[in-house]
């Protein structure tokens, strides 16, 4: 019964991570650039047992033993979101792959979304996203918006033209920071410059979360019927342990 015990207490652990999950999904479906992320699950431990005693069996003729599951693996999906219009001049959006690049303090990080804006430094217009940190080019330098001749406005015209795509070998590798900025790894690969033929950025739009939130109820639900019948194994273990210890008796 101890077997049964930890198994069905490993299913509470796995499902709950799972619905954790889940729920994170959701209460980002409207987070700009957000890429939703799905649980993996493997079985925790497996042995095999010899039961025959005079001989070794071959593997086909073993027992397998299961032990229960564990929530292996988060990965993201990298897949395209909607795109929503703006009408602000200073909102890009990324269609197909690639990402944009900030300096956040002096560290490069990688984003989906296209929320920018100004900052006024000493009469100089730098593009910035959200918190502040600056918009890179292609060369990982501070873009600088100019204004129009004669006038204290700045100029958008050309910008979508001098951001920074880049794309990675593999980008599911990249690691998350936040709802929506990335970091490299050595599973992702470093940053390359998307070639010139595949930028596609529109201005003047935002790419939204690309979570499904009806496979997400779907998911819930399954997670929590799964939670339950886990609870139900352990209640039953316990139960049949006292029945056990009271035969004893």
């Amino acid at each position: 019964m101890n077997v049964a015990f930890y198994t069905g207490k490993s299913g509470l652990r796995a499902h709950q991570e799972s619905i954790d999950i889940i729920s994170h999904n959701l209460v980002n479906a409207n987070t700009y650039g957000y890429k939703a992320t799905k649980g993996e699950f493997r079985a925790l431990l497996h042995s095999t047992m010899d039961i025959n005693k005079n001989r070794e069996l071959e593997d086909d003729e073993k027992i397998l033993r299961g032990h229960g599951v564990k929530l292996s693996n988060q990965d993201m999906l990298f897949t395209q979101g909607p795109l929503q219009s703006t009408d602000y001049e200073f909102d890009f959006a990324i269609e197909g792959d690639g990402l944009f690049a900030v300096d956040n303090r002096g560290d490069i990080e990688y984003t989906r979304n296209g929320s920018f804006n100004l900052s006024n430094e000493g009469g100089v217009l730098y593009l910035v996203a959200e918190d502040g940190a600056y918009v890179l080019d292609n060369n990982y330098n501070r873009i600088i918006v100019p204004y129009k001749p004669g006038t204290n406005v700045a100029d958008s015209s050309e910008i979508a033209d001098r951001l920074g795509l880049f794309t990675f070998s593999n980008a599911y590798g990249l690691r998350r920071l936040n709802e929506d900025r990335f970091e490299t790894t050595d599973i992702s690969g470093e940053a390359e410059i998307a070639p010139v033929g595949e930028r596609i950025i529109a201005q003047h739009y935002l790419e939204r979360s690309n979570t499904d939130v009806a496979q997400q109820f779907a998911d819930v639900i399954v997670s929590q019927k799964a939670y339950q019948f886990s609870a139900r194994v352990v209640t039953t273990a316990d139960e049949i342990e006292q029945i056990v210890n009271s035969l004893r008796k």
